[in-house]
């Protein structure tokens, strides 16, 4: 596990902490995917379970009983960090997480394919969950097991669903989106099987987890995937043991909770060729997470904002719901939270100024997809940690470039002066475009007092 960084906010660190849980590895091996891959390699020196002895049984059904413990806890963790009690108090804290995950994320060199891997179920499940509530609020929902513990609360309604009815709430979290994150966390596990690490890896383990595979090797690391992900969640995790005093209340509980179980099996089941189902939940946060985190050596931060362009394909190919894309769209606009944009500031009278100033992305539904929340970073070409929030229009965007080429008359000399200014080191802006689309934020991020753009202003 990473090691607590002094120059990380205390929320900072949690989202460290958490990616670590998940996709990281520890030396006592308790992440998930330190569990998992424990299991895989593992597994086939055990007899099945029906020939194990008393003892063997015992210990088989205590470690089922500590990977859910660990999973829930996992997912316990998401909803406070990424849900408050009002839809937008949600929106900000999942902006915040989103946001975080992005900044903390390399977004050039060799180490983007393998940071990016760690990173991408915790982001996954955020968008899915966000996605359920914007599906729930539109009345796109038909799935019964959703609607039943809805108990026909309206789209408006559910805006303030925890404080206007938190039993009914609490049971909707525990039964429905516990779920969802867990089938977003599980859905690439079975990739760390042994069967799947020869294809992703090759035989000898020397080839790049991270190169394109040919069709076939795609197909069949498809196929061992969602294999090996299902028996990881029926024969690893299993259902919990029941802690309480009644065969009523034991009868209930085992109900709820084959009930859930049976739903991550049809949320990962369906979001392999989702169509119009529920696994459009999965499907479309993961194919948005692809692009944001890709882990292609191709990987270009400047293209983040063309993953709609990706999404609308995919949907055209019948990959996913349009539907369902054109939603998402609508929650996270055109630019991913996190991401550096470059817009020209207006003047005291409302006169585009002759230079161009930075910020970053950190608010969902902007009322225009095209024109992000953001946090203003710089003023008058000096960085600043107390910056405003701003709605960057169009015309003042610099990625759009019919916007770039009203700053395109400034003398090259100018620009050099601007970029001196808003760079750190005579290095970093030899690598850097005189008249930039976007810039990287991370190093601005890595300072603490930087960290705080979802803070209320003033």
């Amino acid at each position: 596990m990473a090691i607590d960084s002094p120059h990380q906010t205390f929320f900072t660190r949690q989202v460290q902490r958490l990616l670590d849980r998940i996709y990281g590895h520890s030396s006592v091996g308790d992440s998930l995917l330190d569990r998992a891959t424990s299991y895989f390699e593992n597994e086939e020196f055990k007899a099945s379970t029906e020939n194990l002895t008393e003892n063997e049984e015992r210990l088989h059904r205590l470690e089922c009983t500590e990977r859910h413990a660990s999973l829930s806890a996992i997912c316990l963790e998401i909803i406070e960090l990424s849900e408050g009690d009002t839809f937008n108090d949600t929106n900000r804290k999942s902006a915040q997480l989103l946001g975080t995950i992005q900044l903390l994320s390399y977004t050039e060199g060799k180490k983007v394919p393998a940071h990016n891997e760690k990173s991408k179920s915790l982001y996954k499940a955020i968008l899915a969950l966000r996605l359920l509530d914007k599906l729930i609020i539109d009345g796109q929902i038909v799935e019964p097991n959703i609607l039943k513990y809805l108990d026909n609360v309206s789209g408006e309604d559910y805006l303030e669903f925890s404080l206007k009815d938190p039993e009914a709430a609490q049971r909707f979290m525990t039964q429905i989106k516990i779920p969802v994150i867990m089938a977003a966390l599980l859905q690439d596990i079975g990739n760390y099987h042994p069967k799947a690490q020869e294809i992703i890896c090759g035989s000898d383990g020397k080839l790049s987890p991270f190169r394109t595979l040919e069709l076939a090797q795609r197909k069949e690391l498809l196929q061992i995937n969602y294999q090996q992900t299902i028996k990881y969640l029926t024969g690893a995790i299993g259902i919990p043991a029941f802690v309480g005093n009644t065969k009523a209340e034991r009868d209930a509980f085992y109900a709820e909770e084959h009930e859930k179980q049976r739903f991550i099996q049809q949320l990962l089941k369906s979001s392999v060729n989702p169509k119009k189902s529920i696994g459009n939940v999965l499907k479309v946060p993961q194919i948005y997470t692809s692009i944001i985190l890709s882990t292609k050596t191709s990987y270009n931060y400047k293209l983040l904002p063309q993953v709609f362009q990706v999404l609308n394909k995919n949907a055209e190919l019948g990959a996913c719901s349009q539907g369902v894309v054109d939603t998402l769209y609508k929650i996270t606009g055109m630019f991913p939270q996190g991401f550096g944009v470059v817009y020209i500031p207006l003047g005291d009278f409302g006169e585009k100024g002759g230079c161009y100033e930075y910020a970053i992305v950190n608010g969902l539904y902007p009322e225009k997809p095209k024109q992000p929340i953001c946090r203003m970073v710089t003023r008058k070409l000096a960085f600043m940690g107390f910056g405003h929030d701003v709605v960057i229009k169009e015309n003042s965007n610099l990625y759009f470039s019919q916007t770039a080429k009203k700053l395109a008359t400034l003398s090259k000399e100018r620009l050099n002066e601007i970029l001196e200014l808003l760079s750190s080191n005579a290095e970093e802006r030899k690598q850097l475009d005189l008249l930039p689309r976007c810039w990287h934020a991370k190093e601005y991020f890595s300072v603490k007092t930087n960290q705080k753009l979802w803070n209320k202003v003033e």
